[in-house]
């Protein structure tokens, strides 16, 4: 089995015009994890992809697989299995048409072919035409293709736009085993709500630049947390934790502690003899971070980690204007 690469995008820029679509993109996509790609609709994302496979000419900048461009890969489709375009087919060819000609322009076993479509569950399908074809079972079979040469690297532009829920699962787990085999899975989306059940990795685009990388528990900081405790007595409560060296704040609902672990403050209670009728961690949900990352209003330290997002403060944002040239 192919061993995962890292893909490296170093200062990684892409004018169309006076539009600037990615503005000096730098991150590290490592093997054996999945890692989401997440920002707003025209974010840049696609365009990034793009680049990485070389369908699109980088400003300036480098993109590169394992350390070298995708261009000069001795064997693309074995290196490297991609999935941008779920219509990208021909319509009057069959699935396993399609892939038979693919194998054969490169060098791939035909066994693979079978094996694909039964992986992706579209071996009842095979012989149909793609033209009529779901939206979903056209995802399937892009990534039938994409992983048609047993890649190391998965490279998925929103890879469950269609698929209902059960099929948005079945990827799910299958993006989890090929990260767990040590391939570089990497995989584009818009929508939080997605990533976070599936990504071990997350980098955030917006406006053409990262504004975050790390893991989703890494998003919100831990000072931004607060714990609300509350009892029937609350004066005891109170009581308690001052003696403890807590300082609570007084709320309708209870007692504010911030940047509090609640483990902590229900061992306070429980040595102190009270029981507790609320005890929850509060704070920022990922959405409400997510969004104000998109927008400007918040900044993550993780964003200047590189050359390309140490300039990113002082450059004036950069507001596409027309969102199929900036995806």
């Amino acid at each position: 089995m192919p061993d995962g690469q890292t893909l490296e995008f170093s200062g990684l820029t892409k004018r169309f015009g006076p539009l600037t679509a990615v503005d000096r993109f730098t991150a590290r996509v490592e093997p054996g994890l999945v890692t989401g790609f997440l920002g707003p609709n025209g974010a840049g994302k696609t365009t990034t992809m793009r680049m990485l496979l070389g369908l699109v000419r980088a400003t300036d900048g480098s993109a590169t697989v394992g350390g070298t461009p995708y261009a000069q890969l001795r064997h693309p489709l074995q290196s490297v299995g991609a999935a941008l375009e779920a219509s990208s087919f021909h319509p009057g060819r069959s699935a396993a048409a399609h892939l038979t000609a693919l194998a054969q322009a490169s060098d791939v076993p035909i066994r693979r072919v079978d094996e694909t479509l039964a992986l992706v569950g579209l071996s009842d399908a095979a012989g149909r035409k793609v033209g009529g074809y779901s939206l979903g079972m056209r995802q399937r079979l892009g990534l039938a293709a994409a992983l048609l040469g047993d890649p190391g690297v998965l490279v998925l532009d929103e890879p469950t736009n269609g698929l209902d829920p059960e099929g948005i699962r079945w990827m799910r787990d299958l993006l989890r085993a090929l990260a767990r085999e040590g391939r570089t899975v990497f995989v584009s989306s818009h929508l939080l709500s997605e990533v976070q059940q599936t990504v071990d990795s997350l980098l955030v685009i917006a406006r053409g630049r990262l504004v975050f990388q790390g893991t989703i528990d890494e998003l919100v900081d831990p000072a931004e947390y607060a714990t609300v405790v509350d009892a029937p007595d609350r004066a005891g409560l109170t009581a308690a934790l001052t003696a403890a060296g807590v300082n609570a704040e007084v709320l309708r609902a209870g007692l504010r502690v911030d940047a509090a672990d609640p483990a902590d403050i229900g061992r306070i209670a429980a040595s102190a003899g009270i029981a507790l009728s609320l005890l929850q961690r509060q704070g920022p949900s990922l959405e409400q971070v997510f969004l104000q990352l998109a927008d400007g209003t918040r900044v993550h330290a993780s964003a200047f980690g590189g050359d390309s997002a140490a300039g990113a403060e002082s450059a004036p944002p950069v507001e596409p204007t027309q969102e199929g040239d900036a995806r």
